[in-house]
């Protein structure tokens, strides 16, 4: 029963890391996608305002309010357009001060009109 007591505390402990890593790790995908959603669009469509709007959409109302979206496009066809997409990300853990972490995703694709 004591040993238990002793390491009861230690066990809670490494669960919750291992469901914030799970979190940010799954917060960090969304990003990725949502730069991937944005590049698409910017291939698509000359207005970088329409890529801003497909990343804000795909990471819905309170992330979407929070990212900074670079789009950066050639006006060539076969040329690159690339979306940055930056996101602070909240750990939420008490047990390890609520830090905020920053995540990024990149995607590149060809300009195609």
């Amino acid at each position: 029963m004591v040993e238990f007591a002793l390491v009861l505390p230690l066990v809670l402990v490494v669960l919750l890391a291992a469901v914030e890593v799970a979190v940010v790790a799954r917060a960090q995908l969304e990003v990725s996608q949502a730069a991937r959603e944005g590049a698409r669009e910017a291939a698509a469509t000359p207005d970088p305002s329409v890529a801003v709007g497909a990343v804000r959409r795909f990471l819905g109302e309170e992330q979407g309010a929070a990212a900074q979206v670079s789009v950066s496009r050639d006006h060539v066809v076969g040329g690159r357009a690339e979306v940055t997409v930056r996101v602070p990300h909240r750990v939420a853990a008490p047990l390890f001060g609520g830090f905020t972490v920053h995540l990024e995703g990149r995607c590149t694709m060809r300009v195609e009109r």
